[in-house]
């Protein structure tokens, strides 16, 4: 007798090759390791083939998962197409992240949203996180990653970012001397933080680069043009934090939050993946 795949067993595979890891997959699933690792084990049964190596540091395909990969993503593109009909009406997930929390993990969460919802169109704008909750407010956004804001509650930590002052090892500042920032226009609220913790500390500053973004100031960073107040996790290959050595105030940490009030399925399961993914990539970086 021909064996028959479970739909929900193939999803957790495509899952867990995609997220590296069992955890995160239950975390996109909404549902436990436990129960991920059963459906796992049912389908390998069902195969005769072992699909993935487990390890305390890492999850890893075999060869077998490796050649089965393509099969899995034809077969949940067809359920899809069969539940949905075969030309559905796109979906749109309109989502905001603030450009100091998007930093590397933007390329692979709009990667891995796309190969587990290929359906949904994604609507993605960056901005400040007080505009970004404004336009989440205003019903504007399905959803938002932004840094937390003042005593704003709700939404689901994706992260924890300790923040530090950013220049090229080139830089040419003495103690004493004004310092030059490079920062992103008000009202973004790192540039308020950094300004703060100088005044308070009576350091003089100006602001001798201000950027459109944080590309941008991380650009004139890398010229020796100035110091970027920015996180750890965002600041690119080139960059030092001269604060320790510099004697300069430290700026402390930031939570990177969730915010989202969608209730259709779809766009919960790609919200579920991407909180999933982006504490992936983080861990992994």
């Amino acid at each position: 007798m021909t064996a028959t795949l479970d739909i929900a067993t193939v999803q957790a595979f495509l899952l867990v090759a995609e997220l590296q890891g069992f955890t995160r997959a239950a975390e996109a699933l909404g549902t436990t390791q436990a129960a991920v690792s059963m459906k796992l084990q049912r389908l390998e049964a069902v195969l005769g083939k072992r699909l993935v190596e487990r390890s305390p540091r890492a999850v890893r395909l075999t060869a077998e998962g490796t050649v089965f990969l393509d099969s899995a993503r034809a077969l949940m593109q067809a359920h899809d197409r069969a539940v949905s009909g075969q030309q559905p009406a796109r979906q749109q997930l309109s989502l905001g992240i603030s450009d100091h929390a998007a930093g590397p993990e933007l390329v692979p969460l709009l990667e891995r949203l796309h190969l587990v919802s290929p359906q949904l169109a994604l609507a993605v704008t960056i901005d400040f996180s007080r505009a970004l909750l404004d336009a989440y407010d205003g019903g504007e956004l399905d959803a938002v990653i932004v840094r937390q804001e003042g005593s704003r509650r709700g939404g689901e930590k994706l992260t924890e970012d300790e923040f530090g002052w950013y220049a090229s090892p080139r830089l040419q500042w003495r103690r004493g001397a004004s310092l030059p920032l490079a920062t992103l226009a008000p009202p973004c609220g790192v540039r308020a933080l950094a300004v703060r913790a100088l005044d308070k500390a009576g350091i003089g500053w100006n602001e001798a680069f201000v950027g459109g973004g944080v590309t941008a100031a991380a650009a004139a960073a890398l010229a020796g043009l100035a110091i970027a107040p920015m996180a750890r996790r965002i600041a690119p290959l080139g960059l030092v934090d001269i604060g320790p050595a510099q004697g300069l105030p430290r700026l402390g940490s930031s939570k990177v939050m969730l915010h989202s009030k969608v209730s259709d399925p779809l766009k919960l399961a790609a919200l579920r993946t991407l909180a999933a993914t982006f504490r992936s990539v983080v861990a992994a970086g």
